[in-house]
């Protein structure tokens, strides 16, 4: 069962709680700043739980993070016993590989409003929305200031981002109807499967209300007001200390971290 007073606590939410799109909007922007989005619990060998007990007392008592499964399965259940419209469905990523490359090895929220069919996103890492993104066919580039928006061509929605001059596609979805079961699967594949990214690399990012910071194996990039500072950590107990001054995280156990995807670091 969920413990709503211990998630509102560990995101600092003061706001209202009516099952509306401001309130949507507040707490996908308090989740994203106050639980990362990291991996180091699958490099670290251990198994990724997504049953809501487990969860909470990772991501909620233990003051951790995680990724997508773990992440939108909290999340999810926030919203429902808010009294939200939700269903949780699986995405394709699509930032290093085509379609058809790609397993459906991303969850992300779907909520119901008056406004329309709206997207949270909270595990999705760097490039992932600070707010709920509406379900509808943009189609073409939109005006300067949107970041995120949706197409749809060949039976599935594409979600589009923007960093800067830069414009990518995420990831795609076709709203199949997903089961637990189905997430179970893909979670698996993705915290066990040596071809899995997840597997071999060190991945974290942690929202900050004018920016960001984010880890891919030893680079550390720290957004701040539109620029950015880059660093490369020195050794494990450089990430140790990292996880404690910029991710709220104290975790003695990544000073024995192993990574195959890190060169001269495995």
């Amino acid at each position: 069962m969920l413990d709503l007073e211990s998630y509102l606590r560990r995101i600092e939410w003061v706001g209202p709680l009516a099952p509306d799109l401001a309130t949507l909007t507040g707490l996908i922007q308090a989740h994203l700043c106050a639980i990362p989005f990291e991996n180091l619990d699958v490099l670290l060998g251990r198994r990724i739980s997504l049953d809501l007990g487990d969860i909470q007392r990772k991501l909620i008592g233990g003051r951790r993070g995680g990724y997508c499964f773990e992440q939108a399965t909290l999340f999810d259940a926030v919203l429902q016993a808010i009294g939200f419209r939700t269903s949780c469905h699986l995405a394709r990523v699509v930032l290093a590989a085509p379609r058809h490359l790609s397993s459906r090895t991303h969850l992300f929220v779907l909520v119901d409003l008056p406004e329309g069919r709206f997207v949270a996103d909270p595990g999705f890492g760097g490039p992932a929305a600070r707010g709920p993104v509406l379900l509808a066919d943009i189609g073409a580039s939109p005006a300067t200031g949107t970041n995120h928006w949706f197409s749809f061509a060949d039976g599935a929605w594409v979600l589009h981002g923007r960093d800067g001059a830069t414009e990518t596609e995420l990831w795609v979805t076709e709203l199949a109807t997903d089961y637990p079961i189905d997430a179970d699967v893909s979670n698996h594949f993705v915290s066990t499967h040596p071809a899995s990214i997840f597997t071999t690399a060190i991945m974290m990012n942690r929202f900050t209300p004018d920016g960001r910071v984010s880890v891919m194996n030893r680079n550390v990039t720290l957004w701040r007001a539109g620029e950015s500072q880059t660093w490369e950590l020195a050794d494990r107990r450089a990430l140790r200390h990292l996880l404690a001054e910029r991710f709220g995280i104290d975790l003695p156990e990544v000073e024995s971290l192993t990574a195959s995807g890190i060169p001269d670091w495995s």
